[in-house]
């Protein structure tokens, strides 16, 4: 199995056992007399079943992960890490960018003057850099996830 697939059943494996969740505690209790929707010790036991799989998934893909190099030579490990970090790094730059954009509106003169305290135009273009920086990064990172052979 490639390192994508196994990533892709690991998030559909996520959202099952969130909505096997939500409808069991939607079953827990219902009204005297009335059937439960599902039952919830099935959806418990599916739950279980699939948080053992998707555990056994995860390890694989850590596993993996630790085990790839990229064509640029950086681990595959090392590349997510930096890929969330340059996600992370652009946001901060970005709201400074767009509070110190925001237009200044006086009607009169004796009305305070707003200004500025930093240039939204270089916050704007370091943020871009990141933006930049992560998406090259990502594309490599995804051509991995489709060529990769999941580690045992």
């Amino acid at each position: 199995m490639k390192l994508g697939e196994a990533l892709r059943i690991r998030s559909d494996n996520y959202k099952k056992i969130t909505e096997f969740k939500t409808r069991a505690v939607a079953s827990a209790q219902v009204q005297e007399g009335a059937k439960a929707p599902d039952d919830p010790q099935d959806l418990l036991e599916a739950i279980d079943r699939l948080s053992v799989e998707t555990l056994v998934l995860v390890q694989r893909i850590n596993r993996t992960n630790v085990a790839t190099v990229l064509p640029s030579g950086q681990p595959l490990v090392d590349a997510l890490a930096e890929r969330d970090y340059l996600l992370a790094a652009r946001a901060p730059f970005e709201a400074v960018a767009d509070a110190a954009s925001g237009l200044q509106q006086r009607y009169m003169k004796s009305e305070i003057r707003v200004v500025r305290t930093v240039d939204p135009v270089a916050l704007r273009k370091k943020a871009d850099e990141y933006s930049r920086r992560h998406r090259m990064l990502d594309v490599d990172i995804q051509q991995a996830n489709w060529v990769t052979e999941m580690v045992e």
